[in-house]
């Protein structure tokens, strides 16, 4: 007869393993909308998420990355008020983390972020804006240096500051490269993660606005060497470098 304790282990081992099989899913997911510019399918994603009743910590803060990269998307494309409706959900699930105290240097980093997405909505708000995003990176780092994504946020910040008040499209570069330094340490337990892609992609843009062409070019045919049909790279990013490079 089967002992109850170990009834109990058994339970426990299949909770994680479906738990673990739902993260690698929607992870999946995102990547293959990631790669394939599905941004229907992305955001189906982050609203089946959302249903999930009695999510856990980690399952909370994997969403919000999906909704972080889906509000960027809206942003991109003048979405605004589908941007703020997912910055609206996103924001209340980092406010529950912070409450929980779980993962703080992570959700700073996602509050940095959050605050230059408020600027999009409304540039009139880049002061007060500007300065808490600064705020909450520097606070990231200080409370976990291997947080790669405090490292984009201060690469954004670098990159899209001006100038006169202290912002270098070099040292953006810089945490660009850092975090895809980070990245590439767990690449092999994550391969599936749209986080790389995206940075790759900031790192190449990035060389390609300082005038280095030949590393913009490079960093571009390593993305296409992971994911040949990653559109946005192959039919945009690439062929636009290649007429640049081509007229200048």
């Amino acid at each position: 007869m089967e002992r109850p304790k170990n009834r109990i282990i058994l339970l426990f081992t299949i909770m994680i393993v479906t738990v673990n099989g739902l993260f690698a899913s929607y992870r999946t997911e995102v990547y293959y909308a990631y790669v394939n510019n599905k941004m229907e399918l992305w955001k189906s994603v982050i609203d089946r998420m959302d249903k999930v009743p009695a999510k856990s910590n980690e399952l909370i803060l994997e969403l919000v990355n999906y909704q972080y990269g889906y509000i960027g998307y809206c942003l991109g494309y003048e979405k605004k008020s589908e941007a703020k409706t997912y910055l609206d959900k996103a924001q209340k699930n980092i406010d529950f983390l912070e409450k929980q105290k779980f993962r703080l240097a992570t959700v700073n980093s996602y509050n940095a972020a959050f605050c230059g997405f408020r600027i999009g909505l409304n540039p009139l708000t880049v002061s007060y804006n500007g300065f808490r995003s600064v705020d909450f990176a520097r606070k990231a780092l200080e409370l976990d240096s291997e947080d790669f994504f405090g490292y984009i946020q201060f690469g954004n910040i670098q990159f899209y500051m001006p100038k006169t008040f202290g912002g270098s499209k070099k040292e953006g570069l810089d945490y660009f490269l850092k975090a895809k330094e980070l990245l590439e340490k767990k690449r092999e337990e994550n391969p599936e993660d749209w986080n790389y892609l995206a940075v790759l992609i900031l790192v190449g843009q990035s060389y390609s606005y300082l005038g280095d062409y030949e590393s913009s070019k490079a960093t571009y045919e390593y993305i296409l060497k992971l994911e040949p049909g990653f559109t946005y790279v192959r039919d945009e990013l690439y062929p636009q470098l290649l007429m640049k490079m081509k007229e200048s």
